[in-house]
């Protein structure tokens, strides 16, 4: 069936056929007509076809009678209706839907066909589904008495009350011989409008999203409502316990809503327009470089330019507010908070793994639960130690495992208590000492055992 655009080309390729008869009075039209049908006409959406004498003289009378819109095709007598879906069907799928209103529209197909009410070599379940579209009291597993839920757009008057945050999948950049996404993470304040604090990441995980909610507290001070999606990234309780030791309220949008989050989407818009569409990758050469340009297009367009629902910039808006901003006064204890963290259980030789790294520690947490706590910088280091803790309390550090080092670690031997003066068994005896002769010599045992032969 042509679309819209199709049946307008339609209507003027056979209008550009009759226009001749139309324009010139004189023209025969019989003899116009029989020449037009000898010969095939690329018709668009049909192709190549041949029309009797007839044919044009309908789309004449058409035209003259409606204009260009009596020239388009007709619609299908049924267009809206499922051929496959008979009227039997139909009342079938209602009284299943009145039984179970909850039930989602693949389970509703399963159960149809269990019963027998069609097959799927009969009615497809893609045809299942566009029945249910054209039929919204049937669609989405929707209560056909249920109300659509409200909608409405919110926006906070007082910067920093909430922010919105979320995730862009960002170009590829090139990387030796192969190509890498990157990801957009971005912190929007809603009153404002302002940025936060945004960056182009390698991963989408909770590092990424630890770093630059990080880098938006220092810049801008602490939000009382973060606003999320449902992603794994935020649902971990790493984020929780950084918000909460903030004093930040973590919300979550209901599930299928991205509408709720539109501001930092609508940034999102921006940013491919204004910005990706601007930028020629394939000169960007490292993820440092995309993100120098980002920031320098963020600070001197997006925040300064004047924004439609302000009527000032979002920079102004937020700096007009300035006093309400509460800063974070200690950079050090801020640091604490966002430490990684997780818990481990102390082996009995006092070591654990974390990261596939195995550190040890005192002897005293040997079976025990500790939370380790620890930046993933500090792993590169073999010398940086990790913080244990306990409820919430500093308890020690750990290390990495030396292996060469405790080869050589004197340790203690069983059966009798450790002296000071011991010495490893494998060195040899002091200078000056005597070294006293075996209780039984070997050698003398042979010259012995020969004198008797």
């Amino acid at each position: 069936m042509p679309d819209a655009k199709e049946r307008e080309n339609i209507a003027l390729k056979k209008f550009s056929l009759i226009a001749p008869v139309l324009n010139e009075g004189k023209l025969n039209q019989q003899e116009y007509f029989r020449k037009l049908s000898a010969q095939p006409i690329d018709m668009p959406h049909y192709g190549p076809r041949r029309y009797a004498v007839k044919s044009f003289q309908w789309w004449l009378y058409l035209y003259r009678r409606h204009g260009l819109e009596g020239l388009k095709p007709g619609y299908r007598s049924d267009r809206g209706k499922s051929r496959r879906v008979t009227e039997e069907i139909a009342e079938k799928i209602r009284r299943k839907r009145a039984e179970k209103p909850g039930l989602k529209g693949t389970l509703l197909y399963e159960e149809l066909v269990k019963e027998g009410v069609f097959t799927p070599d009969k009615l497809s379940l893609a045809t299942f589904y566009r029945f249910l579209a054209q039929n919204p009291d049937l669609a989405a597993g929707k209560d056909p008495g249920e109300e659509e839920k409200e909608i409405r757009r919110f926006s906070h008057q007082r910067v920093n009350e909430l922010w919105q945050t979320d995730i862009m999948y960002g170009p590829y950049l090139r990387i030796g011989r192969s190509k890498k996404q990157t990801y957009l993470l971005a912190f929007i304040d809603d009153a404002s409008r302002l940025v936060t604090a945004a960056r182009f990441c390698w991963e989408q995980n909770f590092t990424a999203v630890r770093t630059v909610f990080k880098e938006a507290i220092l810049k801008r001070g602490i939000p009382k409502m973060i606003y999320t999606d449902n992603g794994k990234v935020y649902r971990c309780s790493q984020l929780a316990v950084v918000c909460a030791a903030l004093g930040c309220t973590l919300l979550h949008t209901e599930p299928f809503s991205p509408h709720s989050k539109g501001k930092v989407e609508r940034f999102f818009r921006t940013v491919r327009m204004r910005f990706l569409n601007r930028l020629e990758v394939d000169r960007v050469k490292s993820l440092e470089e995309l993100n120098l340009l980002f920031w320098q297009w963020l600070e001197t367009d997006y925040q300064r330019k004047i924004h439609g629902a302000l009527n000032m910039s979002p920079l102004d808006y937020f700096l007009s507010q300035a006093q309400a901003v509460k800063m974070f006064s200690d950079p050090v204890l801020l640091d604490e908070y966002f430490l990684l963290r997780a818990t481990r259980k102390v082996n009995h030789d006092a070591t654990f793994s974390l990261e596939n790294t195995l550190f040890e520690t005192d002897q005293k947490f040997a079976g025990s639960r500790v939370e380790v706590r620890y930046e993933p910088e500090w792993l590169k280091s073999p010398a940086r130690p990790v913080l244990l803790y306990r409820d919430g309390i500093k308890v020690g550090e750990a290390r990495q495992v030396d292996f060469f080092a405790n080869a050589w670690v004197k340790r203690k031997k069983r059966g009798r208590p450790a002296h000071q003066n011991d010495e490893p068994e494998h060195l040899p005896a002091k200078t000056g000492e005597e070294i006293p002769a075996p209780a039984i010599s070997f050698t003398r045992l042979l010259e012995n055992e020969g004198e008797e032969k």
